[in-house]
């Protein structure tokens, strides 16, 4: 994923996007999830794949390492599909479905579908869709033929083409499957930058340097990664099971208390009508039988 980071002075790198309207960075996320596994902060003068082929390779070697065997498949948008990216997945076992950009011979391609798209939107007036799966190469910017999947909508009077590009063969998953199910969920990953983002101000990028912005990406990042760890560990089965690191951040944690530190232990008092004691309590004696268990101290 990448989201841009807009900057307001003269910082390193800087740059202005005529894409987005905006002096800004061009950062780099990798999400498995609601995990996060990489944050890497880039200058927006530069392809959206720039840089992505090391850190995928780089995570990929981290998470075979612990789990061998583990099938990977890498999603994202049509800034990613790159024949530099795509050869890498294909040449280390790695699965991969990505957005294509349309243009008029993939429009072309499905123009039946489109047509009858039209044709049934017109009749029950509502959204029309029909896929259509076929092989494809770009006239020079790709090395082979790719497996491409078209979804021909027709909705608000107006067709609504758009196309995926992926490894996946069709037995292993159907057009419409892939489509809806696999290539729609990269939506959900936006929510996950708008955590780290707008939550836990990862777009704070002020100082003057490349390397002290990227250090203040990592300290955002950590802190999501550590409320992240929270909700998981300690906020299951609460209120907060779901919630945005936003919400814990100020329902849970931003809230009054009474600390007192003795020699055995840290006590928190909090006032009786604080509506989160219960979740709060609970979380923290879960977090320490974790620690326990982990071999660390409670």
């Amino acid at each position: 994923m990448r989201p841009t980071i807009t900057v307001h002075g003269n910082q390193e790198g800087r740059f202005f996007h005529g894409h987005y309207d905006c002096s800004c960075y061009l950062p780099l996320y990798i999400f498995c999830g609601r995990h996060l596994l990489a944050a890497k902060l880039r200058p927006a003068n530069r392809d959206a794949v720039a840089g992505s082929v090391k850190e995928v390779a780089r995570v990929v070697a981290h998470i075979r390492s612990r789990w061998p065997g583990v099938r990977i498949v890498v999603r994202a948008d049509s800034g990613f599909a790159r024949d530099e990216l795509m050869t890498w997945c294909e040449a280390n076992d790695v699965q991969f479905v990505l957005g294509l950009a349309k243009n008029d011979r993939l429009i072309a391609e499905i123009q039946s579908e489109l047509a009858k798209a039209e044709t049934k939107s017109r009749r029950t007036g509502k959204p029309a869709r029909y896929f259509k799966d076929f092989k494809w190469e770009t006239r020079t910017s790709w090395n082979c033929q790719r497996r491409v999947v078209a979804k021909a909508e027709f909705t608000q009077d107006a067709a609504n083409p758009r196309f995926i590009v992926t490894s996946l063969s069709r037995s292993e998953c159907k057009s419409r499957y892939l489509y809806e199910k696999v290539y729609c969920a990269r939506g959900d990953m936006e929510n996950r930058i708008k955590e780290c983002q707008l939550d836990l101000y990862a777009d704070r990028t002020s100082t003057a340097t490349m390397r002290a912005n990227q250090l203040r990406l990592w300290f955002a990042s950590m802190a999501y990664v550590l409320l992240c760890a929270l909700r998981r560990i300690g906020l299951h089965d609460t209120q907060f099971t779901q919630a945005t690191c936003g919400t814990i951040r100020l329902k849970l944690l931003k809230i009054g208390a009474l600390v007192t530190i003795s020699v055995r232990r840290i006590k928190v008092a909090m006032a009786s009508a604080c509506p989160t004691t219960q979740a709060w309590g609970l979380a923290a004696r879960r977090l320490a039988t974790a620690g326990t268990a982990h071999g660390s101290p409670a």
